[in-house]
């Protein structure tokens, strides 16, 4: 083998090894981006892990995550790596840049070079805070679930380095363009953060409903336990030791599972109940 062969060989076998590893952060992105289903979930710090797996995995300057809802910016996540960074330039897309232009589309930006898009007055205010942070490109993906956009995944490549004299690679045929799997590595991840999001409101919203349901069981059982009390100890039905309950809840206005619980516990005198007089509803 020759010295050239040889070369070419050990450029082969040192992209194998990149793409390797990259599958592999990949892999452990997505794991990440599934474990929602906690009570203590936080948006924000998920928004970040998420875009420190762009980051490393797109070997970009820095990334955020804008969730919008009804057309306005509810949450930002940014990278750990040029935080300051990736909030100013989330931040001054409140009206116009990529992350609004992506939502309203649907659709994925790809990548476009910032002096360019300065020059042609394309997101003015946003390009020129991404000058001052020499950024030479951004991308942008959508977050969508079913149909329904949730936000958008903004990525801010650096300006290029200059040429090296060593030969690049020749890629291979088969090999989509840099700029292409940028785009898509971005949207499984926007598309994995997308699924999380969904999955936690769905989890959210579920345990509220059993902890309103378990909140209106108790209730009813404290009712009944006060309704037993009174009942026994007035020595009448449980009927009318219930129209007695209500009866005093409403003239005081008081909840009746607040009258119930002093009952049970005994801070609620039994004979008080006794003096209310029926009203027009009872």
């Amino acid at each position: 083998m020759d010295g050239r062969a040889g070369a070419v060989a050990g450029l082969g076998k040192g992209a194998e090894m990149h793409h390797s590893s990259r599958e592999v952060q990949l892999g452990a992105a997505l794991v990440e981006a599934a474990d929602t289903l906690s009570d203590a979930f936080d948006t924000v710090a998920y928004l970040r892990r998420l875009s420190d797996h762009c980051v490393a995995l797109l070997d970009a300057s820095a990334a955020g995550i804008m969730l919008i809802e009804g057309g306005e910016t509810v949450s930002f996540g940014v990278s750990s790596r040029q935080q300051e960074l990736a909030l100013d330039l989330l931040e001054v897309q409140r009206h116009d840049g990529p992350c609004l232009e992506c939502y309203g589309s649907g659709e994925p930006v790809p990548p476009v070079a910032i002096r360019a898009a300065h020059a042609s007055s394309r997101w003015p205010d946003f390009t020129q805070r991404a000058l001052r942070y020499d950024i030479g490109s951004t991308f942008a993906v959508p977050l969508r679930r079913n149909g329904t956009p949730l936000g958008a995944l903004n990525v801010f490549v650096p300006e290029p380095a200059r040429p090296s004299p060593a030969p690049s690679p020749v890629p291979s045929p088969s090999s989509p363009p840099a700029d292409e799997t940028a785009l898509l590595l971005a949207q499984t991840l926007a598309d994995a953060a997308a699924l999380g999001l969904a999955n936690h409101r769905m989890f959210a919203q579920h345990r509220t409903l059993a902890g309103q349901l378990q909140d209106a069981l108790s209730s009813r059982v404290r009712i009944e336990q006060a309704k037993g009390i009174l009942a026994e100890r007035r020595g009448t039905g449980t009927d009318e030791a219930f129209i007695a309950l209500r009866r005093y809840a409403r003239s005081h206005r008081l909840p009746i599972d607040e009258v119930a619980t002093a009952v049970i516990t005994g801070s609620q005198d039994i004979a008080e109940l006794g003096r209310e007089h029926p009203g027009p509803h009872d």
